[in-house]
């Protein structure tokens, strides 16, 4: 498994370069959107767009580890349908070829026999990017079988950012609100057998401009958390909450459309600026993990297991988590305090009498957390009162 962490960060970089490929070029971009309709649409948002970015990326990563796992390639799933409507009104199911030529050719049909735009996606998708990070090279031993996992894409969270394309200032210490910085491609693997999230990998493609001015860089995250092995590429934030401070104040980010009552009865936790939005599911459990937030709190079931997989699974590494919002808080000694058994999100069942997405939403909302004594003090503030 060790194996396939450094090919997962292989393929991230892929996916972020596939995504900086398509935004290049305004009149390329154009062609790469369509609405989502039906059982696919994020209620969430009056519009929910998909892209072929997003198809692209989820499909060449479905490939990529499906040539060297072949036991995992029937259980990778990702949050879009691979079917792309052109500007002809037919339906072209996107794949990707063995060739990069027959791979441009499919792509062509996508983009309205844009032969350039196809060969340039094609040579994205086809490059063979290697992605060095040493800690990762390091582990030798992840005792876990490919044949017991599960994968979820989220080839591109933050989609309505991607498309709006702001290129917003990031604030002191990392943190940003909204704008292309939100955007992230998100590849998690759980247990088949019992949901656990295991290994995740967060690749923010526009983290920050390169020497140029005109291109930009990204970077990368990774956390692997099973039996006694813990690894992270992010160090555990150093301020924790001791004892003694079981009334200090902590800060929280959140959704800017999150319920009026849930900012009402977190603002006394976190007093001032400690009550921060951002933009993406995924940025905002980035952020907790970062530790620019102590918890990241979130009410309505807008968010999915492809959102939730990868970054769960480096909170996980750091010793926190991401459990349902309608957890109880845990009792007994607030010193050492222990999450609920059974509280945390999995991620191998669909929910029971769901249709198309909302089969695989978080429907009792979520909080993600790294330290469980955070946890406690949020879900007791919230009993009751939401």
């Amino acid at each position: 498994m060790a194996e396939l962490l450094r090919l997962l960060l292989n393929v991230s970089e892929k996916a972020a370069n596939v995504a900086r490929v398509c935004r290049q070029e305004a009149p390329l971009f154009e062609l790469l959107v369509q609405e989502k309709k039906g059982d696919d649409k994020n209620k969430k948002f009056v519009q929910d767009f998909k892209t072929l970015a997003d198809v692209v990326i989820q499909e060449m990563i479905r490939h990529d580890v499906g040539v060297v796992f072949p036991e995992l390639k029937d259980f990778i799933q990702g949050e879009e349908s691979n079917k792309f409507e052109n500007g002809l009104g037919e339906s072209v199911t996107v794949t990707v070829c063995a060739r990069e030529q027959e791979t441009a050719a499919l792509l062509a049909t996508v983009l309205d026999e844009d032969q350039t735009a196809a060969a340039l996606l094609a040579k994205a998708i086809h490059q063979d990017l290697q992605l060095r990070d040493v800690a990762a090279e390091g582990l030798q031993q992840i005792p876990l079988s490919p044949a017991d996992m599960g994968i979820w894409i989220d080839p591109i969270d933050g989609t309505s950012q991607y498309i709006e394309g702001k290129e917003e200032v990031v604030l002191d210490g990392g943190f940003c609100s909204s704008g292309l910085p939100c955007a992230l491609v998100l590849i998690g693997v759980y247990l088949r057998a019992t949901g656990e999230p295991v290994m995740g990998v967060i690749n923010q493609p526009f983290h920050h401009r390169d020497e140029t001015g005109h291109g930009w860089k990204g970077q990368h995250f990774w956390g692997v958390s099973h039996g006694g092995l813990s690894a992270c590429s992010v160090p555990r934030p150093e301020h924790q909450l001791s004892d003694s401070e079981g009334g200090a104040c902590l800060s929280a980010v959140l959704s800017s459309s999150e319920k009026p009552a849930v900012k009402e009865a977190l603002a006394p936790l976190c007093p001032g600026k400690s009550l921060m939005y951002a933009s993406g599911a995924g940025y905002k459990i980035l952020c907790v993990i970062l530790g620019l937030a102590d918890v990241y709190v979130l009410s309505e079931g807008s968010t999915y297991k492809w959102d939730s997989c990868a970054p769960h699974a480096l909170l996980r590494a750091l010793g926190g988590g991401v459990v349902e919002l309608r957890t109880r808080p845990p009792g007994g000694d607030k010193s050492q305090v222990e999450v609920p058994r059974g509280a945390e999100l999995t991620y191998h069942k669909p929910n029971t009498g769901s249709r198309g997405a909302d089969r695989w939403a978080n429907q009792g909302g979520l909080v993600a957390y790294l330290d469980p004594k955070v946890l406690s003090r949020v879900l007791e503030q919230l009993t009751g009162k939401i």
